[in-house]
Protein backbone atom coordinates (compact mmCIF):
# COMPACT_ATOMS: atom_id res chain seq x y z
CA UNK A 1 0.00 0.00 0.00
CA UNK A 2 1.27 3.47 -0.88
CA UNK A 3 2.47 5.81 1.82
CA UNK A 4 -0.19 8.43 2.68
CA UNK A 5 0.36 11.91 1.26
CA UNK A 6 1.83 14.04 4.07
CA UNK A 7 -0.01 17.34 4.23
CA UNK A 8 0.86 20.31 6.43
CA UNK A 9 -1.85 22.50 7.94
CA UNK A 10 -1.76 26.03 9.33
CA UNK A 11 -4.39 28.60 10.28
CA UNK A 12 -4.53 32.33 9.68
CA UNK A 13 -6.91 34.92 11.12
CA UNK A 14 -8.24 37.25 8.40
CA UNK A 15 -10.70 40.16 8.41
CA UNK A 16 -13.44 37.75 7.28
CA UNK A 17 -12.72 34.68 9.37
CA UNK A 18 -10.00 32.16 10.10
CA UNK A 19 -8.44 30.54 7.05
CA UNK A 20 -7.03 27.01 6.85
CA UNK A 21 -3.92 26.57 4.69
CA UNK A 22 -2.97 23.03 3.58
CA UNK A 23 0.24 22.29 1.65
CA UNK A 24 2.28 19.27 0.71
CA UNK A 25 5.96 18.75 1.47
CA UNK A 26 6.85 19.55 -2.16
CA UNK A 27 5.76 23.16 -1.71
CA UNK A 28 2.35 23.03 -3.37
CA UNK A 29 -0.89 24.29 -1.88
CA UNK A 30 -3.47 21.49 -1.69
CA UNK A 31 -6.40 23.18 0.07
CA UNK A 32 -7.45 26.58 1.35
CA UNK A 33 -10.74 27.07 3.14
CA UNK A 34 -12.44 28.74 6.08
CA UNK A 35 -12.37 27.17 9.53
CA UNK A 36 -16.16 27.17 9.70
CA UNK A 37 -16.14 25.05 6.51
CA UNK A 38 -13.46 22.63 7.70
CA UNK A 39 -15.74 19.55 7.62
CA UNK A 40 -16.42 20.20 3.92
CA UNK A 41 -12.71 20.72 3.24
CA UNK A 42 -11.92 17.38 4.89
CA UNK A 43 -14.65 15.68 2.80
CA UNK A 44 -13.02 17.07 -0.34
CA UNK A 45 -9.60 15.84 0.81
CA UNK A 46 -11.13 12.42 1.53
CA UNK A 47 -12.72 12.34 -1.93
CA UNK A 48 -9.52 13.41 -3.69
CA UNK A 49 -6.96 11.35 -1.77
CA UNK A 50 -8.97 8.69 0.07
CA UNK A 51 -9.78 8.69 3.79
CA UNK A 52 -6.47 7.03 4.60
CA UNK A 53 -4.59 8.47 1.65
CA UNK A 54 -3.27 11.53 3.47
CA UNK A 55 -2.22 12.78 6.87
CA UNK A 56 -2.51 16.30 8.30
CA UNK A 57 0.25 17.65 10.50
CA UNK A 58 0.31 21.10 12.08
CA UNK A 59 3.04 23.28 10.63
CA UNK A 60 3.98 26.92 10.74
CA UNK A 61 3.71 28.69 7.37
CA UNK A 62 4.01 25.62 5.14
CA UNK A 63 5.54 26.54 1.81
CA UNK A 64 5.32 30.23 2.77
CA UNK A 65 1.62 30.08 1.94
CA UNK A 66 0.40 31.52 5.23
CA UNK A 67 2.69 34.51 4.70
CA UNK A 68 1.43 34.93 1.12
CA UNK A 69 -2.18 34.87 2.27
CA UNK A 70 -1.41 37.37 5.03
CA UNK A 71 0.09 39.70 2.39
CA UNK A 72 -2.98 39.27 0.20
CA UNK A 73 -5.30 40.27 3.02
CA UNK A 74 -3.09 43.28 3.82
CA UNK A 75 -3.51 44.53 0.25
CA UNK A 76 -0.71 42.87 -1.75
CA UNK A 77 -3.15 41.19 -4.12
CA UNK A 78 -0.40 39.89 -6.40
CA UNK A 79 1.02 37.80 -3.53
CA UNK A 80 -1.20 34.87 -4.54
CA UNK A 81 -0.97 35.05 -8.33
CA UNK A 82 1.77 32.50 -8.89
CA UNK A 83 1.49 30.28 -5.84
CA UNK A 84 2.03 26.65 -6.87
CA UNK A 85 -1.04 24.48 -6.40
CA UNK A 86 -1.84 20.80 -6.82
CA UNK A 87 -5.32 19.33 -6.94
CA UNK A 88 -6.62 15.84 -7.50
CA UNK A 89 -9.86 16.46 -9.33
CA UNK A 90 -11.19 14.97 -12.53
CA UNK A 91 -9.81 16.22 -15.87
CA UNK A 92 -12.95 18.38 -16.29
CA UNK A 93 -12.60 19.89 -12.80
CA UNK A 94 -8.91 20.52 -13.39
CA UNK A 95 -9.70 22.37 -16.62
CA UNK A 96 -12.17 24.57 -14.74
CA UNK A 97 -9.67 25.25 -11.95
CA UNK A 98 -6.95 26.18 -14.47
CA UNK A 99 -9.40 28.56 -16.15
CA UNK A 100 -10.20 30.15 -12.78
CA UNK A 101 -6.53 31.00 -12.26
CA UNK A 102 -6.61 32.98 -15.52
CA UNK A 103 -9.34 35.37 -14.35
CA UNK A 104 -7.57 38.67 -13.73
CA UNK A 105 -7.67 40.30 -10.33
CA UNK A 106 -10.33 42.99 -10.20
CA UNK A 107 -12.56 41.30 -12.76
CA UNK A 108 -15.32 38.72 -12.84
CA UNK A 109 -16.78 36.33 -15.37
CA UNK A 110 -20.05 34.41 -15.55
CA UNK A 111 -20.45 30.65 -15.25
CA UNK A 112 -21.37 30.62 -18.96
CA UNK A 113 -18.11 32.40 -19.80
CA UNK A 114 -16.18 29.94 -17.62
CA UNK A 115 -17.69 27.02 -19.57
CA UNK A 116 -16.91 28.78 -22.86
CA UNK A 117 -13.28 29.35 -21.82
CA UNK A 118 -12.68 25.62 -21.46
CA UNK A 119 -14.30 24.93 -24.85
CA UNK A 120 -17.54 23.48 -23.45
CA UNK A 121 -20.11 26.28 -23.78
CA UNK A 122 -23.06 23.98 -23.02
CA UNK A 123 -21.51 22.73 -19.77
CA UNK A 124 -22.54 25.75 -17.69
CA UNK A 125 -24.09 23.71 -14.90
CA UNK A 126 -21.14 21.30 -14.79
CA UNK A 127 -18.76 24.27 -14.71
CA UNK A 128 -20.68 25.62 -11.72
CA UNK A 129 -20.46 22.28 -9.93
CA UNK A 130 -16.71 22.02 -10.59
CA UNK A 131 -16.29 25.60 -9.41
CA UNK A 132 -18.03 24.64 -6.17
CA UNK A 133 -15.71 21.65 -5.68
CA UNK A 134 -12.59 23.83 -5.90
CA UNK A 135 -10.43 22.85 -2.90
CA UNK A 136 -8.22 25.96 -3.03
CA UNK A 137 -10.43 28.99 -2.57
CA UNK A 138 -9.10 32.52 -3.17
CA UNK A 139 -5.85 31.34 -4.84
CA UNK A 140 -7.90 29.42 -7.41
CA UNK A 141 -10.34 32.34 -7.49
CA UNK A 142 -13.78 30.76 -7.67
CA UNK A 143 -15.11 33.93 -6.00
CA UNK A 144 -14.54 35.78 -9.30
CA UNK A 145 -17.35 33.85 -10.99
CA UNK A 146 -20.78 35.50 -10.85
CA UNK A 147 -24.20 35.02 -12.37
CA UNK A 148 -24.85 36.03 -15.99
CA UNK A 149 -27.01 38.89 -14.71
CA UNK A 150 -24.11 40.20 -12.59
CA UNK A 151 -25.49 38.85 -9.32
CA UNK A 152 -23.32 37.32 -6.63
CA UNK A 153 -24.14 33.64 -6.58
CA UNK A 154 -22.74 30.50 -5.04
CA UNK A 155 -19.62 30.78 -2.95
CA UNK A 156 -18.73 27.98 -0.52
CA UNK A 157 -17.47 30.49 2.04
CA UNK A 158 -20.75 32.42 1.92
CA UNK A 159 -21.88 35.42 -0.12
CA UNK A 160 -20.70 38.03 2.45
CA UNK A 161 -17.15 36.70 2.08
CA UNK A 162 -17.45 36.60 -1.72
CA UNK A 163 -18.57 40.23 -1.69
CA UNK A 164 -15.69 41.20 0.62
CA UNK A 165 -13.09 39.38 -1.53
CA UNK A 166 -14.33 40.96 -4.74
CA UNK A 167 -14.39 44.45 -3.20
CA UNK A 168 -10.92 43.82 -1.72
CA UNK A 169 -9.75 43.10 -5.28
CA UNK A 170 -11.39 46.27 -6.61
CA UNK A 171 -14.61 44.87 -8.08
CA UNK A 172 -17.71 46.99 -7.57
CA UNK A 173 -20.49 44.76 -6.30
Amino acid sequence: MAEPLALLIDRLPTPIGELIVVADRDGKMRALDWTDHEPNMRRLLDRHYGKKGYTLQKARDPGGFTTAMRKYFKGDLAAIDRLPVATAGTPFQSSIWRALRKIRRGSTISYAELARRIGKPKAVRAAGLANGQNPISIVVPCHRVIGSDGSLTGYGGGLPRKKWLLEHEGVRT
